[in-house]
């Protein structure tokens, strides 16, 4: 097999073509999917026939999968991949992830990556959003690299409290019992990715609840500062899914926003790849 890679903005995303993601993936193949994943932040393929156990595979590529804590998981011969989404009917279709995001960051090491297939999509809408938050910190002005280069953040559980509540229909004993699971936990404002070298930008709406030495204040409108820049279209990209897609991306350095804009079921199954603790 040969790959090609095709970039699709300056900053953010890659469509893979001329590979085959059912058929094994040898050393020199899985190299090259791992450096188009640091080349460009997440990577797309479309038209692919994957199960779950060869989604684990895939994802396997990018690392150790990890068994996700919640969520149903329909293959018993791959544990790792948890299904997520929406089946129809009610006005929480897609709630909670259309907002800019890491995936769950209130934890003291965050997955490394995100491998996410398309199983059941809606006639329109759903697409999902990236942004690249090391280009959004490269864009920064010194003065404001230098100030958040020595800033660190509280993310907890408590901060997806609205997001959840929306999903579950209100479930405050699940919540209760989440929260307590998951103490805060704290993270550089800005991360070092332990692969590149580069330094990216690593807060989020849906789990940062404040800046550390801030007051209320002035950590509320130096996080609302960082979103807005982050959230620039010229760092982002926009991906379309289509039956067979997969996208997978660097969850140390792209944030991600799904749109809630349909109604009819969509249904993602999703595996998550082993993290380390930011610095």
């Amino acid at each position: 097999m040969s790959l090609t890679v095709t970039r699709l903005t300056r900053h953010t995303g890659a469509e893979i073509t001329g590979v085959d993601l059912t058929a094994p993936i040898d050393a020199d193949m899985a190299s090259e999917l791992r450096q188009a994943l640091l080349d460009h932040g997440v990577v797309f393929f479309r038209g692919q026939q994957l199960d779950d156990v060869s989604q684990r595979d895939l994802a396997a590529c990018f690392g150790p999968p990890e068994t996700f804590q919640y969520g149903e998981r329909p293959t018993p011969e791959a544990p790792e991949v948890h299904v997520i989404g929406f089946d129809g009917g009610d006005a929480a279709a897609g709630r909670g992830a259309d907002t800019w995001h890491f995936d769950v960051t209130y934890l003291a090491e965050p997955p490394a990556a995100t491998c996410l297939r398309a199983v059941v999509l809606p006639e329109v809408g759903g697409d999902t959003l990236f942004t690249h938050a090391g280009a959004a910190y490269d864009g920064l002005a010194e003065p404001m690299r230098r100030l958040v280069d020595e800033l660190t953040a509280v993310h907890e559980y408590l901060a997806f409290a609205p997001a959840f509540l929306a999903i579950s229909g209100g479930d405050r004993a699940t919540l209760a019992a989440r929260v307590a699971e998951h103490p805060p936990v704290r993270h550089p404002v800005v991360r070092t990715h332990p692969e590149s070298g580069r330094r990216c930008l690593f807060v989020n709406p849906n789990y940062t609840s404040a800046i550390e030495g801030l007051s209320r204040l002035e950590s509320d409108k130096l996080l609302d500062l960082l979103y807005a820049h982050m959230q620039q279209p010229d760092y982002q990209c926009r991906f379309s899914w289509s039956p067979g897609a997969v996208a997978v991306w660097d969850n140390r350095a792209v944030m991600h926003y799904a749109t809630a804009d349909y109604t009819q079921p969509r249904v993602m199954h999703r595996v998550v790849i082993a993290g380390d603790r930011p610095v």
